[in-house]
């Protein structure tokens, strides 16, 4: 005999309300950048791959301007020097 289910009075969400200071919230990410976070965790003996994505997103929040500054700085060193070795190039073929 099969059991009916009276769901009348069910509501719609999680079962388990979130942590004071957290919001479920739905994002897209690549599945290989899921794959490495989720190989991290792996690697660590288990623990949760989101709070490491959490932690990820922290620093960069909290450190990130500073390093990105840093980055861009050598990438437009790099390109300046590359500019001006073909511009070197093109005056010597020139000459």
């Amino acid at each position: 005999m099969r059991k009916e289910y009276d769901f009348k009075k069910g509501k719609r969400g999680p079962v388990l309300p979130a942590p004071a200071g957290k919001t479920r919230i739905t994002i897209r990410l690549d599945d290989d950048i899921l794959e490495w976070f989720r190989g991290q965790a792996d690697a660590a003996g288990g623990g949760n791959y989101q709070s490491m994505i959490n932690e990820a997103l922290r620093t960069i929040a909290t450190e990130g301007p500073a390093k990105i500054e840093t980055v861009v700085r050598r990438v437009v060193r790099e390109e300046l020097k590359r500019v001006g070795e073909h511009k070197g190039a093109k005056r010597a073929k020139a000459a």
